[in-house]
């Protein structure tokens, strides 16, 4: 399983609609947003958990694309620190 960044999201996005658009390129395991500790409000980027094999046609598919206004930038999440 391989994680992948999702940036300049709309801050109205929900999980859910995050998962349905990455889904029309693969299988999706798990998606979230991002959101303040503090306000609950969302910080405009989320990841997506996806299957290795479906990752690099996601990535290419989707990053670049508009998404509710907005162009989406999407790579390979790096590892926590």
């Amino acid at each position: 399983m391989r994680t992948l960044y999702v940036g300049n999201l709309p801050w109205a996005t929900k999980s859910d609609e995050l998962i349905a658009a990455f889904s029309q390129h693969g299988e999706v395991v798990n998606g979230r947003i991002i959101t303040d500790r503090e306000t609950g409000r969302s910080k405009g980027f989320g990841f997506v958990e996806v299957n290795d094999e479906d990752a690099d046609k996601m990535i290419e598919a989707m990053n670049g694309t508009e998404f509710a206004g907005r162009i989406l930038t999407v790579s390979e999440a790096k590892p926590r620190e």
